[in-house]
């Protein structure tokens, strides 16, 4: 089982979305500008405070966490 030492969910910290060291960036976030900067040296950029042990366990937190349940796509 993995550690997620990194990933804190505080009550007092954004509704308790599990966080980034207890920082005001959620794991959701982190994932969400992944998506906008693939390149995790662009992303570093963009959120200093980010270190690559963070971006791996978010990237590991959210995997874990998806439902294993296929759901349909919509079309555009």
């Amino acid at each position: 089982m993995a550690l997620f030492d990194r990933i804190a969910s505080d009550p007092n910290i954004l509704n308790g979305q599990p966080t980034i060291r207890g920082m005001r960036l959620s794991v959701r976030r982190v994932i969400e500008a992944l998506a906008v900067y693939p390149d995790w040296n662009d992303l570093r950029r963009q959120y200093p405070e980010l270190e690559p042990e963070d971006i791996r366990q978010a990237l590991e937190f959210a995997a874990r966490n998806l439902d294993e349940s296929v759901q349909p796509l919509e079309r555009v």
